[in-house]
C-alpha cells in the first residue's frame, strides 16, 4: 500500500541547474553510492571474519574470547538504532552517512594500535561493528525508499546488491593482504578507503528526501502525465485500504497494530536464517569432508548469486508484490538448509552448487524487501 505523492512545496527548495541537466533521475545517484557505500561499510564489518584468524594467532587469545569482539558489536548495534533514527531524522543521511563512515574509519585505524582484549573490543567491536550500522541496510532503508515508488524493489535491491559485490572485490584482496602485509595494513586502507571515499560521496550526493531537491519520487514531473496517469494507475491498483494509507505513521501508531509485530517477527526470522548458514556454512561443508578451497569458492558464488539475486527479486516484488517476493527469498533458504542437509548424506559437488544458486538467486533477495515493505506499510514522517 502506498499514498499518493507528496507535491513540492511553496518555498521548498528549487531543484539546482546541474540536477535539472542531468539526462536520468537523480534518484539514480542516490541509488548508486548507496551501492557504493553498502560495498565498503557491511564489508567492512563481515571483514572481522578474515581478520579474527589473525589476530587469534598473534596475540594467543582463546577463539570464544575473541569472537566476543564481533558479539559485543552487535549488541551495541542494536542498541544505536533508536538513535540513528533520530539522527536520520533530524540531520538526513548527509551527515549521518558520513559520520557512520567516520566511526567505522576511527574503529580501524585504532584496532591497529591495539594491545588488549578491551581494546578490540571497543575499536573493531563498539566502533566498527557496532557503528558499521550508520551505513548498513538498516540506514539506507530509512531513506532510500523515499526516492521511488513504482520502482521501489528494484532500486533498493541494486543499492543492497553493492555487499555482494563488494565482497567479491574486498575479500579476495584483503585475504591477499594480510597474508602478504599483515592485518594491519589491511584495517589502514580499508580505514582510508571508508573516511577518504565515504564520507565525502555521503556528504555532496546524499539527501533524505526527493523534494530536499524540489524533485517528487520516481523522477515525476508536478502536471505532467506520467504523474498524473501511470503513477496513479499503480496507486490504484496498489491501495486496497484507503484509511490505512490516508494515516500519517509514526512509530506509536504503528506498534500498536497487528502487522507490525508480524513484520518484525517476519524480519527477525529472516535475519535468523540468513545469517545461521552464512556463518556456519564454511565450516560445514569441510566437516562433511568438502575441500577448504571449494568450501571458500561456494561462499564467494553465493556472493555473486546474491547480486543477481537482490536486483531480479526486488524487480519481481515491484511487479508480483513483497508478499510474494518475500516467500520466493523464503523458499530459497528452505531449499538451502535441505540441500545442506542432503549433502551430509550425498556430498555430490552438482548438489552443493545447486544449494549455492537457490541461495544467493532466491534467499539473499530478502534484503531488497527489507527496506520497501515498512515504507508501503507504515508510510509517515519518520
Amino acid at each position: 500500500m502506498t499514498r499518493s505523492k507528496t507535491l513540492p512545496a511553496t518555498g521548498s527548495p528549487k531543484t539546482p541547474d546541474i540536477i535539472k541537466r542531468l539526462p536520468f533521475y537523480y534518484g539514480w545517484v542516490v541509488i548508486a553510492v548507496a551501492f557504493v557505500t553498502m560495498a565498503i561499510g557491511v564489508n567492512a564489518r563481515t571483514s572481522f571474519s578474515l581478520l579474527f584468524p589473525a589476530i587469534v594467532d598473534e596475540f594467543g587469545w582463546d577463539r570464544g574470547t575473541t569472537a566476543a569482539i564481533f558479539s559485543i558489536g552487535f549488541m551495541v548495534s542494536t542498541g544505536m538504532t533508536p538513535l540513528l533514527g533520530h539522527l536520520m531524522d533530524r540531520y538526513g543521511p548527509q551527515l549521518t552517512i558520513p559520520l557512520g563512515a567516520v566511526f567505522v574509519s576511527v574503529g580501524m585505524y585504532t584496532a591497529t594500535l591495539s594491545s588488549e582484549i578491551w581494546h578490540f573490543y571497543l575499536s573493531l567491536g563498539v566502533m566498527v561493528v557496532g557503528t558499521s550500522i550508520f551505513i548498513s541496510y538498516i540506514g539506507h532503508t530509512m531513506f532510500l525508499p523515499n526516492w521511488f515508488e513504482r520502482k521501489r524493489g528494484l532500486a533498493i535491491g541494486i543499492a543492497f546488491a553493492g555487499v555482494g559485490a563488494g565482497s567479491m572485490a574486498l575479500f579476495p584482496w584483503m585475504q591477499a593482504t594480510i597474508d602478504g602485509e599483515g592485518w594491519r595494513t589491511a584495517c589502514i586502507v580499508i580505514a582510508a578507503v571508508s573516511l577518504f571515499v565515504l564520507v565525502p560521496l555521503g556528504f555532496i550526493f546524499q539527501r533524505r528526501h526527493p523534494s530536499d531537491l524540489g524533485l517528487l519520487p520516481d523522477g515525476d514531473v508536478p502536471g505532467m502525465g506520467r504523474e498524473n496517469s501511470s503513477s496513479a494507475d499503480h496507486k490504484s491498483r496498489a491501495i486496497v485500504d484507503h484509511k490505512w494509507v490516508e494515516t500519517n505513521w509514526t512509530l506509536g501508531l504503528a506498534m500498536r497494530t497487528r502487522q507490525f509485530w508480524f513484520l518484525t517477527i517476519a524480519f527477525v526470522g529472516g535475519l535468523y536464517v540468513w545469517y545461521a548458514v552464512q556463518v556456519h556454512q564454511t565450516r560445514y561443508l569441510i566437516d562433511i569432508g568438502i575441500s577448504k578451497e571449494i568450501a571458500a569458492l561456494a561462499l564467494g558464488l553465493v556472493s555473486l548469486g546474491g547480486v543477481v539475486g537482490q536486483v531480479w527479486i526486488g524487480q519481481f516484488s515491484d511487479r508480483m508484490g513483497r508478499e510474494w517476493a518475500w516467500t520466493l527469498a523464503c523458499i530459497g533458504f528452505l531449499l538451502t538448509y535441505v540441500a545442506l542437509y542432503a549433502l551430509r548424506i550425498w556430498p555430490e559437488p552438482w548438489l552443493m552448487y545447486a544449494m549455492v544458486v537457490v541461495q544467493g538467486a532466491l534467499g539473499y533477495g530478502l534484503a531488497s524487501v527489507f527496506g520497501s515493505v515498512p515504507a508501503d506499510l507504515f508510510a509517515g514522517p519518520r
